[in-house]
């Protein structure tokens, strides 16, 4: 169990991060949505649990000071930053793009015929820092658990 306990402990950050995303957004909102277990962005970030886990286990079962550890922080830091910066300015985008349209149909006239113009796109698509954070510490949580299981 060793030798996949890493892969194991970043596949279980991930379904959990994903399960905890409806039940925390019910928390919040008092509804309840199914579908935020495949959903991207919110709490916590399973972007963040997955890595986060695979990093802590690398370093649990290699060691803190081993190449693959040091491989797999500057993987995390990556998709960490790409979870928070990138795809949070891609959703930004997305709904300015939005307004956009919605703009020139209201104040032009102008109408978008096109399909792609009402196209359903998701516009929140990154993290926000608290979410980030949320899975970073889920992803150490379910390493270190899991390592005190199999040890």
């Amino acid at each position: 169990m060793s030798s996949i306990y890493p892969l194991v402990a970043a596949l279980l950050a991930n379904v959990i991060a994903q399960v905890l995303k409806p039940i925390v957004l019910y928390f919040r909102t008092k509804e309840l949505d199914v579908h935020q277990c495949i959903a991207c962005g919110g709490f916590p970030s399973s972007h963040s649990s997955t890595v986060t886990a695979l990093t802590i286990a690398i370093g649990m079962n290699e060691g803190f000071d081993s190449a693959l550890f040091a491989i797999t922080c500057v993987f995390s830091f990556i998709v960490i930053y790409d979870a928070a910066n990138v795809r949070y300015y891609a959703g930004r985008n997305i709904q300015l793009t939005k307004q956009l349209i919605s703009d020139l149909e209201t104040l032009k006239g102008l109408k978008f015929n096109d399909p792609i113009y009402h196209e359903k796109i998701k516009s929140v698509l990154g993290h926000k820092f608290i979410e980030i954070l949320g899975g970073i510490l889920l992803g150490i949580l379910v390493s270190l658990s899991m390592y005190q299981l199999i040890h």
